[in-house]
């Protein structure tokens, strides 16, 4: 098969990953730069030029969109689907994913176990907003954040008012959701493909620090899910339809609390803490579907 991947940076680490993969199973792996494609849009002949020559023989796409080019990066899969090739993760998935907002709705209407949220247009009162979510300490997240940016944990009810009139005053949209304290600055991400949790890994915050991204100096180790923690990991993924997923959930009283579901997951953390081959799951998941 000639499969694409969409990825900005042939050198990071799971780009690299997924075309060893690709390439020891005997596929033709090329690595496009979705921001450098343009679209054709013509009556029963869409095209995808790249570097000036249409993109043609492609047989399936697996989308690596960084969050900052979600809308073009979406088009350019979008194409991809209307040329009647596979995606890894389709278009309006990927859409849905990256709208915090909405993926929370999603998630929340299939019955699944979520910190509890508010969200609101700027409201002035703030002490009501913080009062539906238990007061401090609370978590007051951006929308666009990623990563772990735009993430704060007010610990006292004077610093959450203040951090959230703050947002409002600058229009920035935010959601504010209730301190889990009990999951002692650690989550739980699931690597679902295609139906299966394929690795799951705990990630522990460094000393003095509460969101646990690795990014940010957190420790990663292998785990073994609870029975109720991978059937949420993948009726997560499955509600947004998506076939390649990195759903984090907070382990809580009430069970597991699902936080957010990545749809373009990083290979370099869940493969270190669990030794397992992703990037292989992910080639054997489009070779069953092509």
């Amino acid at each position: 098969m000639r499969i694409v991947v969409l990825s900005r940076n042939p050198h990071l680490y799971s780009t690299r990953r997924i075309v060893e993969a690709g390439k020891k199973r005997g596929h033709e792996v090329l690595v496009v730069d979705h921001t450098k494609c343009d679209l054709v849009i013509e009556k029963k002949n869409p095209q995808i030029l790249y570097k000036g020559k249409p993109l043609e023989g492609i047989d399936a796409v697996i989308p690596r969109i960084g969050a900052s080019v979600t809308f073009y990066g979406a088009a350019v899969v979008r194409q991809f689907e209307m040329m009647k090739v596979f995606s890894a993760t389709e278009s309006q998935a990927l859409v849905r994913s990256r709208d915090k907002l909405r993926s929370l709705q999603i998630l929340s209407r299939s019955g699944l176990g979520l910190p509890k949220t508010a969200f609101t247009n700027y409201s002035k009162n703030v002490k009501n907003v913080l009062k539906i979510v238990g007061g401090a300490p609370c978590v007051i997240k951006l929308l666009e954040g990623t990563q772990g940016v735009g993430v704060v944990l007010a610990e006292n009810q004077n610093a959450a008012e203040s951090v959230l009139e703050a947002f409002n005053g600058l229009k920035a949209r935010v959601i504010i959701q209730e301190f889990v304290k009990e999951a002692g600055g650690a989550d739980i991400r699931a690597f679902v493909v295609d139906g299966v949790v394929v690795g799951a890994m705990k990630r522990q915050a460094k000393e003095g620090e509460f969101r646990s991204n690795l990014h940010r100096g957190g420790s990663a180790q292998i785990i073994e899910l609870t029975d109720e923690e991978e059937n949420a990991a993948l009726k997560a993924a499955k509600v947004l339809g998506l076939g390649i997923a990195g759903v984090d959930m907070l382990q809580s009283k009430k069970g597991p609390l699902i936080m957010e579901v990545n749809s373009s997951p990083g290979l370099e953390g869940i493969e270190g803490a669990t030794g397992k081959d992703i990037a292989n799951a992910i080639i054997r998941y489009i070779e069953r579907h092509v």
